[in-house]
């Protein structure tokens, strides 16, 4: 089994070496005693102080202060079509980089997709796509792993035809029920016959089922397009301000990117990547 390497890593932030590290350590725990023996996935977490000193094969959570526009939170592609995610640096930011990990670990390239029962009504088979702390991603459902918050997250039992006694639907047994939604959570999936995604979001009194009429992904990228989609639809729910439209386009550089060095000059540097890596950050975080 080939091993999955992700990286948390720091980019104009005030976390520390030490948060971080120990932040690490306790989503690294949380990958192989938690998800690991469910998912059948060998992964490793690590934490990087700059993005130059990713390894190659890492694919990097990446901890901002201020990631401009909110609907740039989360998952992402970089040129090459290699995941990344980002995550701002504010209170509960733990919970939001354990979700991260964990969906990268499962689906890195957030596009793949389960048929099963659509929980309409009439629309029989459909396709779910792949985001295993979505349904359950409110920090009522979190858990702890050495004192650190974390994300819950649903187990391949989900997709059950029907619910079924001494079975675990999610590692904290908050879902008891297959493709239930809590509270601040949201489930997609795509009816193939009419060629339209719809959501079950419960972002207010009840949980509501709707087409998402309008949306379209970008080069397959599923899981980024539909993120940002469902941040409109939560705002609106719970009065929040909107996400600024944002967008892949070209971005303007000049602000955000600078020249990679290695200052200490005792580990391999990638200057190229994380020059890359900072131009797209810049180009899914841009205000228009």
């Amino acid at each position: 089994m080939l091993t999955r390497h992700v990286a948390l890593v720091t980019e104009q932030s005030k976390v520390t070496m030490r948060e971080l590290s120990a932040v690490a350590a306790a989503l690294q725990k949380q990958a192989t005693r938690d998800l690991g023996p469910i998912w059948q996935i060998e992964s490793t977490v690590t934490a990087f102080q700059k993005l130059e000193d990713l390894p190659l094969d890492y694919w990097p959570v990446i901890l901002k202060d201020d990631i401009g526009d909110p609907s740039a939170a989360g998952y992402h592609e970089d040129e090459n079509g290699q995941p990344f995610s980002l995550v701002e640096y504010s209170r509960g930011w733990t919970l939001t980089a354990s979700h991260e990990v964990l969906e990268m670990l499962v689906d890195p390239f957030g596009r793949r997709m389960v048929a099963g029962q659509s929980p309409v009504k009439g629309q029989g088979r459909v396709r779910f796509l792949l985001e295993v702390c979505d349904p359950s991603e409110a920090e009522k459902y979190s858990y702890h792993v050495n004192g650190i918050t974390v994300s819950d997250f649903y187990t391949p039992h989900f997709f059950d035809p029907k619910k079924s006694e001494g079975v675990r639907y999610s590692f904290t047994e908050s879902i008891t029920e297959p493709k239930q939604v809590l509270p601040g959570g949201y489930l997609s999936w795509y009816n193939s016959e009419k060629r339209e995604w719809w959501q079950r979001t419960y972002f207010g009194a009840k949980p509501s089922d709707t087409r998402l009429a309008g949306f379209k992904a970008r080069n397959g990228n599923l899981r980024e397009a539909l993120d940002r989609f469902t941040e409109v639809a939560r705002a609106r729910a719970t009065g929040r301000p909107a996400p600024l439209a944002g967008g892949t386009a070209k971005s303007r550089l000049a602000s955000m990117a600078r020249r990679a060095q290695d200052a200490s000059g005792a580990l391999p540097a990638f200057p190229q990547r994380a020059k890359s890596l900072r131009e797209t950050i810049a180009a899914v975080s841009r205000r228009k």
